[in-house]
Formats: structure tokens, sequence, C-alpha cells
């Protein structure tokens, strides 16, 4: 019975959540599959929970969505509004730690993978609704959940505790270490053959630096003869400076590792890659010593939040 409600309620708000305003008639016609009566009763429901207001324009009833829609998780509102509050009144068979047992974590939806996370919420708000909260907060932006504090993910469900707090941080690091180790495999297959695919190994290896990284931090990337990766080098953390980046330390790492070429890479935690006047010093300095030392620079990659660019694309 819940499934078949679920279904009939997904057929309400599909069709409701393409328009941005729309008479009660409007839905009506929109939804011929379900009864007129249902559908009103559905957009009652989405007035109560603040997801739509009702206007008046011309004389006529007008319902919009409120500024919540961009919060607004389809599955966990019908969730919601079938089970209530409490996880116990959902059916075993539909809750998420059975339905990822049954069907693979990879159909969940960020919601359900948070209520299992958080595993029990407090009296009033389960967490499967807790999950949804945190889900619909971080919508389209779920990286930045990495970095939030226990007190700003509390600010937006009481169903979070210390606890399950530390497990939802936990399981966000071991996916990321996961996601390292899979990176490392497919970098045994990479060759650099061009400045797009320099940026998109920098991109992938050093994407928890852009997102994450607070200062500058310059590193290096050694190559072999057929330009496939050896290794990372961390050479200094700072404001990059030509006077702090020593061309002993780079190419010592460089040496060492018998690279034939290098990959220069640094963050900019502003999230603007535009290189600066001490970016391009460097990158001429490192360039020329290069040559010397007989170990080319084959680029120079501004790793940031935004996008990540090429210094030698940009000149």
């Amino acid at each position: 019975m819940s499934e078949q409600r679920r279904e009939r309620l997904r057929r309400v708000v599909t069709p409701l959540l393409d328009l941005d305003d729309f008479t009660k008639d409007h839905a009506q016609q929109t939804c011929q599959e379900v009864s007129p009566a249902y559908v009103t009763q559905t957009i009652k429901d989405l007035i109560r929970d603040q997801f739509l207001q009702l206007i008046e324009v011309d004389a006529v009833e007008r319902f919009r969505w409120t500024d919540r829609r961009s919060e607004f998780v389809m599955d966990t509102w019908i969730d919601g509004l079938i089970h209530g509050v409490q996880v116990t009144a959902t059916p075993e068979q539909d809750r998420p730690r059975e339905r990822l047992i049954r069907d693979g974590a990879h159909r969940l939806s960020d919601a359900d993978l948070l209520a299992i996370l958080i595993r029990s919420g407090i009296k009033g708000e389960s967490a499967i609704i807790g999950g949804g909260k945190v889900a619909s907060r971080f919508a389209h932006r779920l990286d930045d959940l990495a970095s939030a504090s226990l007190a700003e993910v509390r600010a937006i469900t009481k169903s979070v505790n210390v606890a399950n707090y530390a497990q939802i941080m936990a399981g966000i690091e071991l996916g990321r270490r996961i996601a390292t180790i899979q990176s490392t495999r497919i970098e045994s297959q990479t060759k650099i053959t061009s400045t797009a695919s320099a940026i998109e190994y920098c991109q992938n290896k050093f994407a928890r630096l852009a997102i994450d990284g607070v200062q500058e931090e310059f590193h290096i990337v050694t190559l072999d003869t057929k330009h496939k990766p050896i290794a990372t080098h961390q050479i200094t953390v700072g404001t990059l400076d030509a006077s702090l980046v020593h061309s002993r330390e780079v190419f010592r790492a460089a040496i060492r590792d018998a690279a034939s070429a290098i990959l220069l890479v640094h963050n900019h935690p502003s999230g603007d890659p535009t290189p600066s006047r001490e970016d391009l010093q460097v990158t001429d300095r490192l360039t020329e010593v290069g040559k010397i030392v007989g170990i080319t620079v084959l680029d120079h990659i501004i790793v940031a939040r935004q996008r990540s660019l090429s210094i030698q694309e940009e000149r």
C-alpha cells in the first residue's frame, strides 16, 4: 500500500517541480493520471511544509514554489508524508539500510546514505528525516560537507550528535582514501601527452588541495621518459614566492626519481586560478634551471575550486 501511495505522490510532485507557478486547474490537468482531489491534497501538504505558497495574481489563486525549493528532496519528503518522522513506522523493506543490502549502495540517495551514517535520530525526528535535511542543505555542493563542523551540522538537524557526526566524517574520509587508491591504479596507465591531460591529471591528483587547501602549497610531479607520473613531492607551504621555491629542492626530488620531466603544481585557496606575477616568475626560473640540468619543465598547473589552468596555455 505504501509503495502505491509513494508512486501516486511521485506522479504529482515530479511534473509540478517543472513549473515555477501554477493554478489548481493547471496542476490537475498536468497530473491527469491522478485524481484531482489527490492533486489538491498534495498541494496542501506542500504548502503546509512551506515548499509551496498560495498567491493571488489578477484575482486568480496560484501556487508558487518558495525559496525552500532548493532544499526539497522528493523521496525524503514522500517518506516523511507516508511514514511520519519515526523510522520504526517505515516498513523494514523500505528502510535505507535494508535497501542498501538488497539493491546496493549506489541505488541510494544522498539522504539515504546519510541516514545510515546517522543511524538513530531523536524523539520527533528520525535518522531518515535528519539525513534528508543535511542532504538538502548540501545539495549540489556535497563536497562542502567534508569541512562542516559539528555545530554547523547540528544547526541543520538535532538528530546529529557527536557520535554520528564522527561516523559521517569517518565515512567521508574512508571514501576519499578509497578514491585515492583507485586514482593511483589509474595513474599507472596515465601519460601526460598534452596540456589537457596535464590539467586533468592534476585536477584528480590534487583535488583535495584544490577544494580544502587553506594555504598555497607548491608541489611537483616527476615524470619518466614516456611522461608517465613517477611520484609527487611537496616543496613549500605558504604564499608562493620566487625566493622561497628553491631550485635545488625541486630538482633534488626530480633527480632522485630519475625523472625526465616534471610538472609544477600549486593551488589558489581563493578559488581563482588566475596566475600572479610571482607564479610566472617561478615558472620561468625553474624552466631555465631545468634546461641546465636536463629535466624538462612541461607545464605549471594551478588548481583551484572553480577550475584549473595551465600557465603555458595562458601565455
